[in-house]
């Protein structure tokens, strides 16, 4: 095997062991304190800025776009639309500008 199937290999081991680790410690349990329950609900925010952030400021107009519309669409859709409307538009758009 290759050397970059190994790394896969270890990296999706550890991926997997960080997740269900995390969730058999939470689950030991009886009551989650309600400052460890906010934090944890703020993580999926925290993770989504840690990838939209840097793709915003190094982004052209067709990722500009994107985001703008994805914004709009959030307002009023839900997260399935968010993601297939700002799909569709970075797609066009690449395709139209460049």
């Amino acid at each position: 095997m290759s050397t970059t199937l190994w790394i896969i290999i270890a990296a999706s081991i550890a991926t997997y062991l960080t997740r269900i680790g995390g969730h058999l410690v939470i689950s030991r349990f009886d009551h989650i304190h309600p400052r460890v329950e906010a934090g944890l609900s703020a993580v999926p925010a925290a993770v989504l800025t840690t990838l939209v952030a840097p793709a915003a400021l190094s982004a052209g107009p067709a990722e500009w776009a994107a985001l703008i519309v994805a914004g709009l669409v959030s307002l009023r859709g839900g997260l399935m639309a968010l993601f297939l409307a700002g799909a569709a538009v970075l797609i066009l758009a690449r395709q139209l500008v460049g």
